[in-house]
């Protein structure tokens, strides 16, 4: 007798987002993999999110609906993802798509190797214009201490989520899904890239990595990682994590050979 596939809990944090909402959830609806739950948390929407993901609900009966004043989208995942029962997470955008095969490939990941705790895929940007390919680099966790290579959009444990406290609800300077996988996957746990094109991120006006590329902003993440990871940036990159992120480990490797302070 061939035994129950582990539930995917799929969330789907929106703040008006009403115009691609369906499209989203329907993309999830419609994968391969039968073993499925999907969580909508409307964030505090103004534009009918709200209503339309209540209908979404009433049609569909893996979809529920949760409803929060305006937090953010960390908050938003992190209590969509307490509500959940799956075994296996997905956080999808409420503007993002994702493939037919996406869910049941990576679950069947997960499931035969317990070594490995992330996996995601190959993937496109798009809008009504252009498709792009997502130009990743490979994993590694030397890489990872200067850039994220991993979309929010991968499938994880929940009990990895637990394990390493969620997402980080102060983390407010963009990028958090880089903070997260840090959090993850530091100690260890190794990663997966399907080799198929997967996952769509959408480009709109107010795409969240078009609004975390001032300096400003760049400063205050940088700053922030330094104070969470010290101990994985010293591991990684002999030192804390630098404006320049690529020049992080030889200007730090230099300030010890020639006896000065790592200032920040």
């Amino acid at each position: 007798m061939e035994r129950p596939k582990p539930l995917v809990s799929v969330i789907i944090p929106c703040y008006n987002q009403a115009q691609y909402l369906k499209e989203t959830v329907l993309s999830a609806l419609n994968s391969d993999y039968s073993a499925l739950e999907i969580i909508i948390v409307n964030d505090g929407s103004t534009d009918g999110s709200k209503e339309l993901a209540e209908q979404l609900a009433n049609q569909y009966q893996e979809i529920k609906v949760l409803n929060q004043q305006n937090q953010g989208v960390t908050v938003a995942r992190n209590r969509g993802i307490e509500s959940s029962k799956g075994v296996f997470i997905l956080c999808l955008d409420g503007d993002d798509l994702i493939s037919k095969n996406y869910l049941e490939e990576a679950a069947n990941t997960l499931t035969k190797r317990p070594e490995v705790k992330v996996v995601y895929c190959k993937a496109l940007k798009f809008n009504k214009k252009k498709k792009k390919l997502w130009k990743l680099k490979p994993f590694t966790r030397n890489l990872l201490a200067r850039d994220n290579m991993i979309f929010v959009s991968a499938l994880f444990r929940k009990s990895d989520w637990e394990a390493c406290g969620g997402f980080s609800e102060d983390m407010n300077y963009g990028r958090e899904d880089w903070e997260f996988w840090i959090k993850m996957l530091k100690d260890g746990g190794e990663v997966i890239q399907l080799p198929f094109v997967g996952f769509f991120y959408r480009l709109t006006p107010s795409s969240k990595r078009k609004k975390t590329g001032t300096n400003e902003k760049k400063r205050a993440r940088i700053a922030y990682l330094n104070s969470k990871h010290q101990d994985f940036f010293e591991r990684e990159l002999n030192g804390p994590l630098r404006f320049q992120r690529t020049w992080s480990k030889p200007y730090n490797t230099l300030l010890k050979f020639l006896g000065l302070p790592l200032r920040k």
